[in-house]
């Protein structure tokens, strides 16, 4: 930006560290809040952090008080919650608060993954199959629904692979209905049952309104174990270094022929045309031995931490990460 501005910063209550509240440089504060708040200053701007938890009247009086120029939204849920967080975006939009990354709609579209698979099919993008089941029902798969084991369960509503564990991959009957169960009592929130594809994990960060830009695509490698054995983007798997250098699980850049890194590029930016991104978003993609891409879920908000994978991506593609955030702002006063 060419001049400083007025920045609230806007995340979760529950990840305000009470020995860092404005987030100024404690490496014990939220890795990803602390980063943004950091280059938001380093870059000029004034920054206000405020904190989201179930007062809606209050962050209505807050900005109204204190009208920022720009809000940079970090919010992922509301009152506990993960699918009220859009509820949170919507109140920015009906006060004509500007705001970083994906308005109201496209959230609840991207965190319903059954909702999102179902809106991907009718655009004729390829995704895995599934069926979704809600608590109270028993649990099983239509016939008319034509899966084929083995399949991941997962709760619906969730990200970054929570929920997701190696007894997630299911090869009978049986198995899935002990496995639909426990994520009804657990997360009291839809199952989906979708079909396991093998293949290699890539991720695709784009970012933009209109004019949207995919950067280089990550890769998730799963170097341990059998090769026959499955590989599972598990909650641990994301979350936890020692347990991937124990395996021999790494991230890095992946090497894509030159048609299908097209593909993928193409293939993302429509993604994001149709479930109404902007800004910035993630998708995760498994790619075939044969060459299918198959989109297995997509992240309306996706963690931006210096180093993280979208910070990565940007970086390959010649966007350095001060740089990224303050793209971010001007896509955010631009539309």
């Amino acid at each position: 930006m060419n001049h400083p501005m007025k920045v609230t910063l806007l995340m979760d209550q529950a990840w305000l560290p009470a020995h860092d509240p404005q987030l100024l440089a404690d490496e014990r504060s939220p890795m990803t809040e602390r980063h943004v708040a950091i280059s938001l200053r380093n870059l000029g701007h004034e920054v206000t952090v405020l904190p989201v938890d179930r007062d809606l009247p209050g962050l209505v009086r807050a900005l109204t008080e204190n009208p920022p120029d720009v809000v940079f939204n970090l919010v992922e849920q509301f009152a506990g919650e993960r699918r009220l967080s859009a509820n949170v975006v919507g109140v920015l939009e009906a006060m004509g608060v500007p705001f970083t990354g994906a308005g109201s709609k496209a959230i609840m579209l991207c965190q319903d993954k059954a909702l999102c698979k179902e809106l991907l099919a009718h655009h004729r993008i390829r995704s895995p199959r599934f069926v979704a089941m809600a608590p109270g029902h028993t649990p099983r798969v239509p016939k008319r629904a034509r899966l084929r084991y083995p399949l991941i369960v997962k709760p619906v509503m969730e990200e970054g692979s929570e929920g997701i564990v190696k007894d997630s991959l299911v090869r009978s009957d049986e198995e899935l209905a002990d496995r639909v169960r426990l994520i009804h009592q657990t997360w009291n929130q839809v199952a989906i049952a979708e079909e396991y594809i093998d293949g290699r994990e890539l991720y695709v960060a784009v970012m933009g309104n209109e004019r949207l830009k995919a950067f280089p695509p990550r890769e998730l490698v799963f170097g341990g174990g059998s090769p026959d054995a499955p590989r599972i983007a598990t909650g641990r798997v994301k979350a936890d270094e020692k347990y991937r250098q124990k395996w021999n699980i790494t991230y890095g850049f992946a090497e894509l022929e030159a048609k299908l890194a097209a593909r993928i590029d193409a293939l993302a930016r429509n993604v994001c045309r149709v479930l109404q991104l902007r800004g910035y978003a993630r998708l995760d993609l498994r790619v075939t031995d044969a060459g299918q891409i198959n989109v297995l879920e997509v992240n309306a908000n996706p963690d931006i931490a210096w180093g993280d994978e979208f910070a990565e991506s940007a970086l390959k593609g010649g966007l350095a990460y001060e740089p990224l955030i303050d793209r971010l702002l001007s896509l955010a006063l631009s539309r």
